[in-house]
């Protein structure tokens, strides 16, 4: 189940122009020499979400957004896209209807490196068994 939610996510923000335009690529594994910004796909959560005559899951998928730009305005931009994209949006999860796709938190820190900005943005997705 949680696979079949990541690729929807993925596909989604892999699908969007408005965040191809800003972002270097949307990676679940990021390729060595990889040019900032970029986006991967963090951790994810699922529970049951069953009734008497359907089967579920709500499930929580993290987004990271990575850049080296001075300053947290390139970091805030993309998140505001991504959430754009995801929030109340109606995801193609293969074998599952999507019941909602909802923002659930956004943060912002400067890695250890002292360089690099990582933006973390989480979304909390509801699906019944098709």
């Amino acid at each position: 189940m949680e696979l079949n939610i990541q690729k929807a996510v993925y596909d989604t923000l892999k699908n969007s122009a408005v965040l191809l335009a800003k972002v270097t690529g949307v990676y679940d594994n990021v390729p060595q020499e990889t040019k900032y910004p970029y986006v991967t796909i963090g951790d994810d959560t699922g529970i049951e979400y069953d009734t008497d005559d359907s089967t579920g899951i709500e499930a929580t998928i993290t987004v990271h957004i990575w850049s080296r730009k001075s300053g947290r305005k390139e970091i805030k931009k993309i998140m505001k896209i991504i959430y754009d994209v995801l929030h109340r949006t109606t995801l193609i999860i293969s074998g599952y209807e999507c019941i909602g796709c909802d923002w659930e938190f956004s943060e912002t820190f400067l890695d250890p490196d002292g360089q690099t900005k990582h933006g973390v943005t989480r979304f909390r997705i509801l699906a019944e068994e098709e």
